[in-house]
């Protein structure tokens, strides 16, 4: 059985609605759960992902409607890549992209493989690759969309990662779950660590690239808040928590997110990484309705009473 590295990636973008029109009807992923932040509950957070919803295919948004945009910079998660079928998907995805509006950087050579790189309209630095199945893994497109089934993103396959000191990001993510230096290579006059893992599921991957010339970046609407790496089980996340304890890295404990249990830490180039159960309970929004404003908001129990402040709130 394939496991997922990356659990999930979540962004700040400042638009609900427009977040929903993008990433579900124009990127064709499925609608899994309009929320809200449960650390700030004036925050809207939706989930989009497979069919399934499974860890390795979750990509959340979190809305910002005020503040400052983020600025580019080094020490970021700067770029959540999905993986596609084939090169001819990424040819479909550039005429659909150019047809939408929407700001890309055509088809490039990328090492060993072909990248479209695009944005969405709050600057989320997206890309989509071509990444071939392994025999043992299934796939769950959203089949409603009005994209090819044979052109269909079927999860996340990379997240290039700016730092100033990638070998201590990767001792880091070696001790902590088990990852590899799989290839090294050199971009856009920046030397690229990337790490893996045997079987991962959708050869999922973290790109280092070095960065030690630009400013640290500044968080903000456009930007990833930030990503979560996978622990098979609760008794795995334990003795990733007990790692980190080891190293005093400034960790949050562990918490129950009631979809999954998770932690958060800071890495040595302070990432903000969390690490999140593969275990995932929750139930979909309804697949009919087409309309943001029309989906039902979901509340975990504990904040069930609070609806009608909350949804005050989020008008």
């Amino acid at each position: 059985m394939t496991h997922p590295i990356i659990h999930h990636v979540s962004v700040i973008n400042r638009d609900s609605k427009v977040s929903f029109e993008f990433y579900h009807k124009l990127l064709g992923l499925d609608f899994l759960l309009k929320t809200v932040n449960q650390d700030d509950m004036e925050m809207y957070h939706l989930f989009f992902g497979d069919t399934t919803g499974r860890p390795g295919t979750e990509f959340s948004v979190f809305e910002m409607k005020s503040g400052a945009p983020k600025k580019y910079g080094t020490n970021s998660l700067e770029r959540t890549i999905f993986a596609v079928p084939s090169e001819q998907s990424l040819v479909y995805w550039e005429q659909r992209l150019r047809e939408a509006d929407v700001f890309n950087c055509e088809i490039e050579d990328y090492h060993h493989s072909k990248i479209l790189r695009f944005e969405d309209s709050d600057g989320v630095l997206l890309g989509l690759m071509p990444v071939q199945k392994n025999v043992d893994e299934s796939y769950y497109p959203y089949k409603k969309s009005d994209i090819p089934e044979e052109h269909a993103i079927f999860g996340i396959h990379a997240v290039h990662c700016r730092v100033r000191y990638p070998q201590a990001s990767t001792r880091s993510f070696e001790d902590l779950f088990g990852l590899q230096v799989v290839d090294e290579f050199e971009d856009q006059n920046h030397v690229i660590t990337v790490l893996s893992k045997e079987g991962a599921l959708f050869n999922q991957q973290l790109h280092l690239v070095e960065d030690r010339l630009c400013n640290l970046e500044e968080m903000g609407s456009g930007g990833i808040q930030h990503i979560a790496l996978n622990a098979v089980d609760e008794t795995n996340l334990l003795q990733v928590e007990k790692k980190i304890l080891h190293t005093n890295f400034h960790y949050s404990g562990i918490k129950n997110r009631e979809f999954f249990k998770s932690l958060y830490y800071r890495e040595p180039n302070s990432l903000l990484i969390e690490v999140a159960t593969e275990q995932t309970h929750f139930t979909k929004a309804p697949a009919h309705i087409t309309n943001f404003e029309d989906l039902p908001l979901y509340l975990p129990p504990f904040l069930e009473s609070r609806r009608s402040f909350i949804e005050s709130k989020l008008m």
